[in-house]
């Protein structure tokens, strides 16, 4: 595993571009496997977690031309296989789930032997996905194995979610999109990435109402044909680079800020006596003075940000406010609604001196603005809360460590150099 060695302290300053939204590659990745004809993708990113579905589909008969140079990806996949015989479908990897809906229009039968894991911010559930394909027809059976069955192929269906989910939500179009008749699932998840999955579906042909809402309907199609994409910028990365840029005192702008997307977080910047401004889509932070939090109206209520399924606040991006929270004089409740174990990195952060109290698995209050020290911290599997104790050591004078950052390859390509253009002194060490 990769530490970063990070030298603190220094004012951050320039301009970058964000990469593409990792959470979009994928999932459409998956879903070119719903045509046979050859898609193009551009601003893909090159991720580690990206590359893996690649050499998994390579590997099944995709042909991949990958221009990294260039971010642009070209897919053929008339050739792909026509089963995955004895082996089973390989869900075991990170982000396969995705490929139940494509691969159940392409193969008609699916045997899954594989058991569906999770990671350090919770279980990832698989009843959803699959409640998904029963509701648009498929048969499932259970025993040993998982056996998958839509011979007649997917029909319309209707589906109300128990929650939010993106991945559900994005098997759900992919599955419909090619289901004949009308699909409708309520409770739909609304995230960017989402939008971007049904976007590029709707460019291949597909016929999709209500995207970006949490109703979406789906008219089933024959076919769905070529197309060129490009993927939206990196919501995650964009908030990242405007927080450092207030938490370091410096003026850090951002190309393709997808402003649509960020009214929002930018309240949230707010809360903290940060302003985000722009010059056509480009952002920047400004903040006025020191940093500190903006106490309510409501005297005997903390200061709070909620996190929860798009719209609410991302609950990806409360690490990365968090952080900002550390160096603002003032006190916050962070309530993270969605992850059991999105909070148990803290005691992490708290090695920088940050005075933290856990309430529970789920809200955190932080009593920001304390003095803070260098250390060696221990990232958790979970990209954005590495992220955050990086943000953390960034502006903090002398040398710190993060042991096992290697989670930040999976989501942000080029990151640790485009910190180094803004003036960041860090670097990677086995």
């Amino acid at each position: 595993m990769s530490k970063l060695i990070v030298k603190g302290g220094i004012i951050l300053n320039g301009e970058i571009t964000p990469a593409g939204n990792k959470n979009s590659a994928l999932p459409i990745l998956c879903a070119t496997l719903l045509t046979d004809e050859p898609v193009v993708i551009k601003n893909f990113p090159e991720l580690t977690d990206v590359g893996k579905l690649i050499e998994l589909m390579e590997s099944l008969g995709s042909k991949i031309d990958w221009d990294k140079e260039k971010q642009e990806i070209k897919i053929d996949n008339s050739e792909f296989c026509k089963s995955f015989g004895d082996t089973g479908f390989p869900l075991g990897m990170r982000g396969a789930v995705l490929l139940l809906a494509p691969l159940i229009h392409r193969h008609k039968v699916l045997e899954v032997k594989q058991e569906i894991g999770g990671c350090s911010l919770g279980i990832r559930e698989l009843d959803p996905h699959l409640e998904v394909l029963e509701q648009l027809g498929a048969k499932i059976k259970s025993n040993k194995t998982l056996h998958i069955e839509a011979k007649g192929g997917l029909k319309g269906g209707n589906l109300w979610q128990d929650y939010m989910s993106v991945t559900t939500t994005e098997n759900f179009v992919m599955a419909a999109a090619l289901a004949k008749g009308k699909s409708t699932m309520v409770n739909a998840a609304s995230e960017p990435h989402v939008q971007d999955l049904c976007n590029f579906l709707v460019q291949m042909g597909a016929k999709i109402e209500g995207i970006g809402s949490s109703t979406l309907v789906v008219e089933g199609v024959e076919k769905l044909h070529s197309t060129e994409f490009k993927i939206s910028s990196d919501h995650h990365e964009i908030t990242t680079l405007l927080a450092l840029g207030a938490m370091t005192g410096g003026t850090v702008r951002v190309t393709n800020a997808i402003p649509e997307h960020f009214p929002l977080i930018n309240k949230t910047f707010a809360k903290f006596g940060v302003e985000i401004k722009y010059e056509g889509d480009t952002a920047y932070s400004k903040r006025n003075g020191e940093l500190k939090v903006v106490e309510p109206f409501t005297k005997n209520l903390l200061q709070k940000v909620e996190a929860a399924p798009w719209p609410y606040f991302p609950t990806d991006l409360l690490p990365l406010i968090m952080a900002l929270a550390v160096k603002a004089e003032g006190n916050t409740m962070f309530w993270n609604k969605l992850y059991e174990g999105g909070l148990l990195w803290i005691p992490e952060m708290i090695k920088f001196g940050a005075h933290i109290v856990m309430c529970d698995p789920h809200r955190v209050i932080i009593f920001g603005g304390k003095d803070l020290r260098p250390a060696t911290v221990d990232a958790p599997n979970i990209i954005r809360a590495t992220v955050a104790l990086l943000m953390v050591a960034l502006t903090i004078d002398g040398e710190s460590v993060i042991n096992n950052a290697d989670s930040i390859k999976r989501a942000h390509p080029n990151f640790v150099e485009n910190l180094q253009k803004l003036g960041a002194k860090l670097r990677w060490e086995e």
